[in-house]
């Protein structure tokens, strides 16, 4: 592609920033336009970034029907991401749809649908899969060094870290923390053993923080979830313990494990783990003798530089560009994260009724 890569802005709020940033590093990439529901926000955030040529809308359909686009960025608020995500796809253009991937799961699978029949990258911004520590820990579960996985547990959590605006409006976000936060754990949770089929859930979740002012300025009008736990059965015996919370009175919901037949992960979750030389420790057997071991962070680099960090969410967005541009699958693609969606659609469902549910995914062709 010789020419730069035109891409679009639809909802210009907080994580939009974050997408521009990243593509305004990209010297193939010029963004061309934004929508936003607000009046004059689109414009305003466009004139921020010191893009006067590019055009701004009140709503999505209208850049789509007036902007000649490659792709598009969704960075609206979650229960928006399906009828965004899916009329980009049906106006010919590449999509990358910020998490939660939707709300429902029918919603998900809509749009993994208009995905395939557009012929089009549907990726969903998990950009936490770009981390240098963690893609290590999925190497080492890939290699088989596990052997069989038959359990694994969420960890970590907020003290304290409750957000503001949309995030807490139930009619605009759908989930609290499960959907803000909780789809990342999930996300790091299966990724690493390809995210196995989801087959029942049962979950409860409360909101005695997000409710309450002591904790909370925004009590008022707080009606999504601030912590959900869940306990998920997955095909081939596995058991995935979930757990998420927005504020607690603990430092932690504990560490992230995977156990296996042959070996065993923690992701240590604590106040102080970046004062030590890694959160992650590797569990097995060498002779009959046990061996608890840490898996030491490094960084890639050469002789004659320093070892560079990695700006996951650039990353990310780098990653769709080069997808579009090389012809490449979508690097996260929508129907994996289908699962991942199952799981929070189960959750949400589970805890409303309070009782298990059973997931049932429909067919996507």
């Amino acid at each position: 592609m010789s020419k730069k890569l035109r891409i679009g802005i639809i909802g210009t709020g907080g994580i939009a920033g974050a997408h521009m940033a990243a593509y305004k590093k990209f010297e193939d990439v010029e963004i061309v336009g934004g929508a936003d529901i607000v009046p004059g926000k689109a414009r305003e955030f466009l004139d921020k970034w010191e893009l006067p040529k590019a055009q701004a809308f009140q709503s999505a359909r209208e850049l789509l029907e007036n902007v000649e686009m490659d792709g598009v960025s969704i960075c609206t608020y979650n229960t928006t991401h399906a009828e965004c995500t899916i009329a980009a796809l049906e106006a010919g253009l590449h999509v990358q749809c910020e998490k939660p991937m939707s709300f429902t799961l029918q919603e998900a699978v809509d749009m993994v649908k208009a995905s395939k029949k557009a012929n089009k990258i549907l990726t969903i911004g998990f950009q936490p899969r770009y981390d240098i520590g963690r893609k290590k820990v999925d190497d080492i579960i890939a290699s088989g060094a596990l052997g069989k996985v038959y359990y694994i547990q969420s960890g970590g959590g907020r003290r304290r870290g409750i957000p503001g605006g949309t995030f807490v409006e139930g009619e605009k976000a759908g989930f609290g923390c499960l959907g803000d936060i909780g789809c990342y754990s999930i996300d790091q949770c299966l990724h690493a053993v390809s995210y196995p089929k989801p087959l029942t859930v049962s979950a409860m979740a409360s909101d005695y923080f997000g409710k309450n002012p002591k904790y909370f300025s925004g009590a008022d009008t707080f009606n999504v979830d601030d912590f959900s736990v869940a306990f998920v059965r997955m095909e081939h015996d596995l058991t995935f313990i979930f757990k998420q919370s927005w504020a607690m009175h603990a430092d932690s919901l504990g560490d992230t494990l995977w156990l296996g037949t042959e070996g065993g992960i923690k992701i240590k979750n604590e106040f102080d783990y970046a004062n030590k030389p890694s959160r992650v420790m590797y569990f097995t057997d060498v002779n009959g003798q046990n061996i608890d071991s840490y898996v030491l962070p490094s960084l890639p680099f050469d002789a004659y530089e320093s070892p560079k960090q990695v700006d996951i969410f650039e990353a990310k967005v780098r990653d769709f560009c080069d997808a579009i541009i090389q012809g490449r699958p979508s690097p996260i693609p929508g129907e994996e994260i289908i699962y991942n969606q199952a799981i929070c659609d189960g959750i949400y469902r589970s805890s409303k009724l309070k009782r298990e549910v059973e997931i049932e995914i429909p067919k996507l062709d």
